[in-house]
């Protein structure tokens, strides 16, 4: 039985969670997901991914600890099994290769895994009654699929510590004080603001659009002066094949005619 629900409007893919009661994630299920984003970076035509799960109140609880409970899973060195599929722990946490952008839509409370899950995309826009947390502490255990990794380097590190040492939860303004989310919106409106940013995505030129995640990834945490060198000189295919585009020289004979380019991804 499938959990993850995939359609698919114009160059956008969408990805739903829908595992009741609070989209637990398993190995079958990030399997799941790695496939959907496979789908996503493999398939030319589709340029933005949208990732979001069913109902209103929670988007994901994260690692299902029924599945750790019963020994279906293991704890030490859970990342070496392979088991979770491609891109690591629910196809987004460790996945290098996806330079398309992913917008999560987040429809309830992201907690744990899920809360990791949402920071490994690349724009959150969430409902107004989400909240965040991170309740790994108290079972003995610690965020490592992607919190610990990424959350000081978004929050102030006191205000992080708070949520791995005291578990306390973070309301969806306050995420948005810190710029954790984009955008915040009644749950009524949530996908149509978040497929309105993909819409708009889809009118970029594909190469550009792919650039920046390949640019970034590569240049993150080295300092200034090697990051120009670094992007000049490293190996990103998709920086090089932007420079000498079609698209590239489409875009500048718009401006230059006042028109609105056509760009085709090559």
């Amino acid at each position: 039985m499938t959990h993850v629900e995939i359609t698919r409007s114009s160059h956008v893919l969408e990805v739903r969670l829908n595992k009741p009661k609070v989209n637990a994630i398993d190995h079958a299920m990030s399997r799941e997901l790695g496939d959907a984003f496979a789908t996503l970076n493999d398939d030319p035509d589709l340029r933005v991914g949208i990732l979001t799960a069913e109902g209103d109140r929670i988007f994901s609880a994260g690692w299902d600890l029924k599945a750790l409970d019963r020994g279906d899973t293991k704890l030490d060195e859970w990342w070496n099994n392979g088991e979770y599929g491609q891109g690591g722990f629910a196809g987004l946490t460790e996945n290098w290769t996806l330079n398309k952008p992913v917008i999560v839509a987040l429809n309830g409370l992201a907690i744990g895994g899920g809360f990791e899950l949402a920071m490994a995309g690349d724009l959150i826009i969430a409902a107004s009654h989400v909240e965040f947390g991170l309740p790994e502490m108290p079972l003995g255990m610690v965020p490592d699929a992607g919190a610990l990794q990424r959350l000081p380097r978004r929050l102030p590190y006191n205000i992080a510590m708070e949520m791995f040492l005291l578990g306390r939860r973070m309301t969806v303004e306050e995420a948005a004080t810190f710029g954790l989310v984009n955008k915040v919106v009644p749950k009524d409106e949530l996908m149509t603001a978040a497929r309105a940013w993909a819409s708009q995505l889809t009118e970029a030129a594909p190469l550009a659009l792919q650039t920046i995640k390949e640019v970034l990834r590569a240049i993150e945490c080295v300092p200034s002066q090697a990051a120009f060198e670094k992007m000049r000189t490293a190996d990103l295919p998709v920086y090089r094949s932007m420079l000498k585009s079609e698209d590239a020289k489409e875009g500048v004979r718009a401006f230059v005619e006042k028109r609105k380019p056509v760009f085709r991804g090559r």
